[in-house]
């Protein structure tokens, strides 16, 4: 039986990839979700603002007294409409 390539889903509260444990969204995430959205850049980037949001209540729950940064840039800067 033929293998199954890993998913790289975010593991939830922490944001982490499932897969590969680095930050969500990592580069096998990000080819991905541009696959899944090659013909709709904007409801990737209504996606991917809609997870950055979950992202900051689910890392500000874990860490009151420390909020995360801003997430901006890891969740939307990289998939920005061309």
């Amino acid at each position: 039986m033929p293998r199954r390539a890993p998913d790289h889903r975010p593991a939830r509260p922490t944001w982490r990839c499932g897969a590969c444990g680095i930050a969500w969204p990592c580069s096998p995430a990000k080819l991905r979700l541009l696959a899944v959205y090659r013909l709709d850049r904007p409801a990737l980037l209504v996606h991917l603002a809609t997870l950055r949001d979950q992202a900051t209540a689910d890392l500000t729950a874990l860490n009151p007294s420390a909020p995360p940064a801003d997430l901006t840039g890891r969740f939307t800067g990289w998939a920005s409409a061309r």
